[in-house]
């Protein structure tokens, strides 16, 4: 049985897991097919997520299910600060910067 502070831990991910990404709650919404209360009662940990859901955000918010989960503690702290970091100098960049370092990232070999 899923306690309230494993559903709390959950929504918190799904919600950083959101802005890294970039996206507003009702963007999310809409590529989700979910009405945007709906992601709001997630991230503040008042609505359950499905399994599928926790699909779509994994895909949607190009995270790893069990980081969604909590299930990879051991890099969180390290992981929390690369991506902190790298939110930070993206939020420096003019549009036009941000759309080349995308074309770079689209042509990295995948791991």
């Amino acid at each position: 049985m899923e306690n309230m502070s494993d559903r709390i831990k959950i929504a918190s991910r799904v919600k950083e897991a959101r802005i890294l990404a970039g996206l507003s709650q009702a963007q999310a919404a809409q590529k989700m097919d979910l009405q945007r209360p709906a992601i709001s009662e997630i991230e503040a940990g008042n609505r359950k997520v499905s399994a599928e859901e926790l699909l779509l955000f994994s895909e949607l918010y190009q995270v790893n299910t069990s980081w969604l989960l909590c299930q990879d503690d051991d890099n969180e702290d390290q992981m929390n600060e690369e991506f902190k970091f790298a939110a930070r100098e993206l939020s420096k960049l003019s549009q036009e910067d941000v759309k080349k370092l995308y074309d770079i990232l689209k042509i990295l070999p995948n791991k």
